[in-house]
């Protein structure tokens, strides 16, 4: 049993290499699953591209990809906090986000030369200092060592490179150190870039790692397969069947992040209907799994199982036991069993 990326490592690293030549200043994000390929594979491939220095999610991410082998610096992108330990404080080779004042000199009573990067409030009110609080970080960091200003922006605004010039400016007049930017494309990466004067850095890790879907696929096993009739009951919740034909059981469940959806933003006036008819359907008890049987989409039996799904197929049987069938999972929230290149 098993649910199996598929890579195109040729076409995938061709890709890699292409958005690295592209990008001056690029820093590798390797965060949470991986992006689907595990935080190892990530931390791999990025000593491959030549980086120097990696960005994880969080603090216990560090450990991980320094077992894959990984030798460079790692920025830790959450912020610090004083509930996070002083662990990572000590460590030469990682440089931790810090997003208000009081977390700013706890790390400083803590470990007063630990590596720092200074984060910004943005557009995202996600993390960061306000404008007004940079020049009291500034005077408050006393021998910490700031490795720069990061600015994290949303992926979609009105004027990106205009919030971005803003507070470049605003950081750069309280103490100049190089910038390490997020969600700026090329373009307006390379604009900044030529104005600001100070070294500058790109984290990338959903363009990069993702930003080549035919160079990988994903494919589940159908495990077993039961002819089926219309208004037998079958399943852990015994519903009918509404036609005749054949339940296929598949490899994948709720363990592989199967069905496992991110909310979404539904900002265009066609993804909104889509979330309306995907509702309603649903509401009906007809769930389109991301299972690709015979050429079309098929519909969930009932939820997933941990580790498998059951899909009706109508009509005569077209796959068989053993056959590998695509599956569409969501890359940040999938989890596979096995990878092949």
């Amino acid at each position: 049993m098993s649910l199996t990326l598929h890579i195109d490592t040729e076409a995938w690293r061709s890709h890699l290499r292409g958005v690295a030549e592209k990008t001056p200043g690029l820093v590798p994000v390797a965060k949470g699953n991986g992006y689907g390929f595990g935080l190892e594979r990530l931390a791999r491939e990025a000593a491959e591209l030549g980086s120097d220095v990696l960005a994880v999610g969080i603090q216990g991410e560090v450990r991980t990809v320094r077992e894959a082998g990984w030798q460079g610096d790692v920025v830790v992108l959450t912020p610090w906090s004083p509930a996070d330990g002083t662990e990572v404080l000590h460590d030469e080779h990682v440089v931790s986000t810090i997003a208000r004042l009081d977390d700013l000199a706890a790390a400083k009573l803590a470990a007063p030369q630990t590596r720092v990067i200074l984060e910004m409030r943005t557009s995202m009110r996600r993390h960061g200092l306000a404008v007004d609080e940079l020049a009291r970080a500034v005077d408050a960091l006393g021998e910490l060592r700031l490795e720069g200003w990061t600015i994290h922006l949303p992926m979609v605004a009105e004027d990106r490179l205009g919030e971005a010039r803003a507070l470049a400016a605003a950081a750069l007049a309280a103490r100049r150190a190089p910038l390490w930017l997020s969600h700026l494309s090329n373009d307006e990466y390379a604009t900044l870039s030529g104005e600001v004067g100070v070294a500058t850095h790109l984290r990338v890790g959903t363009k990069l790692w993702l930003g080549a879907p035919g160079a990988t696929r994903v494919t589940a096993r159908v495990l077993d397969m039961h002819p089926v009739s219309r208004g037998e009951r079958i399943g852990y919740w015994q519903r009918r069947m509404p036609v005749d034909g054949w339940v296929l059981v598949l490899s994948g469940g709720t363990a592989n992040g199967i069905a496992l959806e991110a909310p979404s933003a539904a900002s265009s006036l066609r993804q909104r209907a889509i979330t309306a008819v995907t509702g309603g359907m649903d509401a009906m008890g007809l769930a389109l799994s991301p299972y690709t049987v015979a050429g079309k989409k098929r519909f969930f039996v009932e939820p997933p199982h941990m580790q498998s799904s059951l899909v009706l197929l109508p009509g005569c049987g077209a796959v068989a036991i053993g056959d590998e069938v695509p599956v569409q999972v969501r890359a940040t929230t999938a989890t596979v069993d096995r990878i092949v290149g």
